[in-house]
């Protein structure tokens, strides 16, 4: 059974059948990768792995397509800010100026810019796939079975997977909303004024909330009924073990981030500077 919203999609793959652990130390060792790292090499074999693992998830694009594309939005959004108000942070930091044409006053095209901003992408997509993929590829039950297997709180991993669980819930909640004022004659098209369709919003808006609140105090009172968090320890339904390939996912992140540190190291820098012979 697949959700067209960003949520747990339960398939076949051998992503899906990692540990939630696993993951989340993938995840994270991935991003600190991607964040601490402007070479480009490591940034283009990031981008590789990523869509590999992408690939062997089986996860159609289509599922995370809105996700993605708000994200993409943001990322032209960052390299326009860059150029505009820094046109020349390429040039000091790879320290050579290679002039390509000149746009308007101060802003003038160079390759060290480009280079740059090439970097910063590479950032942004490297990461990307993985942290979608943790999104719609974690059952949350078993994830907060994972998280306490390694020492987590047992009420600490409930409420993250109770968050994970939910994601749908709102979304599915901010449609039907959604319909139901535009049903009402709310016209959130783009036929209207964007002043107006901001304010539109808050017709949504507020109901979300209020929904959101009712499952909240839902959700409390049933835990409170069943006596939750007054074991020091509980048992989990989803747990699963860690196994071989979870063994290797964790290892072979550990070699991307251990390379990542000897080239920042070997380099003297974060950056990689193709410019300097």
């Amino acid at each position: 059974m697949q959700q067209t919203m960003l949520g747990y999609i339960k398939l076949d793959s051998p992503i899906h059948k990692l540990t939630g652990a696993t993951k989340l130390i993938c995840l994270i060792l991935c991003t600190l990768t991607v964040m601490l790292s402007y070479d480009t090499r490591v940034l283009g074999a990031m981008l590789i792995f990523s869509l590999i693992i992408f690939k062997l998830s089986k996860v159609r694009f289509k599922d995370i397509a809105f996700v993605f594309y708000f994200i993409l939005f943001f990322l032209v959004l960052n390299n326009v800010a860059i150029f505009i108000f820094s046109p020349y942070q390429g040039v000091e930091i790879y320290g050579t100026r290679t002039e390509l044409f000149k746009i308007a006053g101060p802003y003038t095209v160079t390759k060290e810019q480009l280079f740059y901003h090439l970097n910063i992408t590479l950032k942004y997509f490297s990461v990307i796939p993985i942290a979608l993929l943790f999104m719609v590829a974690t059952n949350p039950s078993e994830f907060a079975a994972s998280l306490n297997r390694i020492g987590i709180s047992y009420k600490g991993a409930y409420a993250v997977a109770i968050a994970l669980r939910y994601i749908p819930d709102i979304q599915r909640d901010y449609h039907d909303i959604a319909f139901a004022q535009q049903a009402r004659g709310i016209d959130l098209s783009k036929k209207e004024k964007l002043t107006k369709r901001i304010k539109n919003v808050s017709s949504i808006l507020m109901p979300l909330i209020f929904t959101s609140l009712e499952r909240i105090e839902t959700i409390s009172c049933a835990m409170e009924l069943r006596a939750f968090g007054e074991n020091k320890k509980r048992t989990w339904y989803s747990s699963k073990p860690f196994r071989k390939a979870d063994y290797m996912a964790i290892g072979l992140t550990v070699i991307f981030f251990g390379v990542s540190i000897w080239l920042t190291i070997q380099n003297g820098s974060r950056f990689y500077n193709p410019f300097v012979k």
